[in-house]
Order: C-alpha cells, then structure tokens, then sequence
C-alpha cells in the first residue's frame, strides 16, 4: 500500500529500515526485516548505503514485497544516469514496489571504493520530476510510456541543519517536483523539531521524524562530529554515558520513546533507523503506543 494512502486516513505511519548485506545472500536483510514488520507500516531498503557497496535495493525490496513486508525503495543520484534511474523506477512499477525514497546520496570518497566517479547526472529535486513525469506517462526526453508508473513519491529532510532556510527553500522545491511525504534526518532534541515544523507545516506535506537508536556516548558524540545537521544534546549524551553495556538497550528504548511522546504531535509519521537493532524497534513502537 502506498504511504500517501496510509496518510490519507489519519495513520500516524512507522517505518523501519534495512541495509542489504555485503555480498549476494538476501536472506539477513529480509530477516531483519521480518523482525520489525509487526509493528511497521513498511520498511526502507537503503541504496548503497554510506556509499558502500551493496546488495541491491530494489532486489530487496521485490524479495520483501514476496514476503508481505510493504518495501520503500530508496533511490540515490549518484551511481546512476538519467536513463537507468528512470529504467529502475519503471522496474519499480514491473515489480510490484510503489512506495519510492528519492535521495542524493552519501559521496564514494566516504565509502568503500572512493576512487569510484560520481554521476550525479540529476539531483534529488530533477529526479522526482523525472519519477512524477513517469506517474504521468513520458519519460523525461518527452517520449510517452506504453504503461506509467504508479509510484508513491518521498524525499529527504535535515531539520537541523545549519542552513535551515536553505532546507525549507528545498522542501518547497521537491515539493513542486512532486515529493508527497518527507522522512527527516535523525532528531533528538525536540525544541528543534518544533522549529523546523513551525515553518514546515505551511507545506501541508506529511512528515515523518527520524529516529535513530542511540547504541553508546561514543556514538552520539560521533554524529556530533561527523554528521551534518544531527546534534545529541548533552544531557543525552550524559544519560548513555556510563550505562553497562547490558543497560543500552533499555536505556536507548526510554531515550527513543521520549522523542517520540515529544515529536508525534508535530508531524505525521515516524521512521526509525535501528542500525542493527531491528529488534529493538518492536519494543520502541510498543512502548511509544504507536500500536
């Protein structure tokens, strides 16, 4: 089911997220899936991820949709030319997907083959006009479709940014390109949630937060230093630090409900990262009452 439908009768939507494995055996993405399809709406298929190379998307998300798991195929601008990614999104269509995440893409010179030349032959806001021209029946040359697309269109977010004018004047530009709901980088102060959606809601596009679980202080101060536009206050920091590994988890858990108890007011969905901690998203969703 598309995301827009979901939206359109009033769901308070929750994804979650996969990243294909390092080699050709879907089976540990499908499985991790599996855990958190009872308590998720659908659950993201990364891209390449970090610009590593990786199974593919839309392979796994055709697997996924095998298994009754609603997939979102997450597609980047920088491996592919204007011809091949409108040939995986008509795949898209062949296959069965209809929910589509349309994404710039992390730089190869942050990945694992960083001699490897970028494309980036359309960015994110010419490539969903590229997508909602393929709902509409003719390619972006003009040349009509024997059969269109029907593909739920989302985009990307940061809400907090550095630059959030620069943000919101890109939200209102994917929007006109025909994005029809936003997931957001991971959030975990809500005062800037609330910012960013005081001047987001104009839009009148679903909004999903970003949720990702935090696994140790390392970690967050490491977002802190590496991740644009991701900022783990303090006193966040401080309650991870110190916790006995066998602690994380619950610790984590309480961290992520709060934002969410916090944040669901302001939007209309939650999309929950677990990096690994699929079966923590169950629990997250449990104890959030978003079930």
């Amino acid at each position: 089911m598309k995301l827009t439908e979901l939206f359109e009768q009033g769901r308070f939507v929750v994804t979650g997220e996969v990243g294909p494995s390092k080699g050709s055996d879907a089976e540990d993405a499908i499985r991790r899936a599996r855990t958190m399809a009872p308590a998720v709406d659908a659950v993201n298929v990364t891209d390449n991820q970090s610009a590593v190379m990786r199974l593919g998307s839309l392979a796994v998300c055709r697997l996924l949709k095998q298994e009754g798991i609603e997939p979102v195929f997450q597609l980047t601008c920088r491996d592919r030319n204007r011809i091949a990614l409108q040939s995986d999104l008509l795949s898209a269509t062949a296959l069965g997907v209809e929910n589509v995440l349309i994404l710039t893409g992390d730089h190869p010179v942050l990945g694992d083959h960083p001699e490897a030349k970028t494309v980036f032959d359309l960015d994110s806001v010419q490539l969903l006009a590229a997508a909602r021209g393929l709902n509409q029946g003719h390619d972006m040359a003009g040349h009509e479709l024997d059969r269109p697309t029907a593909l739920c269109l989302g985009a990307v977010v940061n809400p907090g940014s550095d630059e959030l004018e620069t943000q919101l004047i890109k939200m209102e530009k994917k929007i006109e390109a025909g994005a029809e709901f936003f997931q957001t980088q991971a959030v975990y102060d809500s005062a800037v949630f609330a910012r960013f959606m005081e001047r987001a809601a104009r839009f009148g596009v679903p909004v999903m937060v970003g949720i990702v679980p935090l696994k140790s202080a390392g970690m967050a101060k490491f977002m802190n230093a590496n991740v644009a536009g991701v900022h783990v206050p303090d006193n966040v920091i401080q309650r991870m630090a110190g916790v006995p590994k066998s602690d994380r988890k619950k610790v984590s858990l309480e961290i992520a409900v709060e934002l969410i108890a916090e944040m669901k007011g302001m939007c209309q969905g939650v999309h929950i990262m677990p990096l690994g901690w699929e079966a923590l998203v169950p629990e997250i969703v449990a104890a959030a009452g978003l079930r």
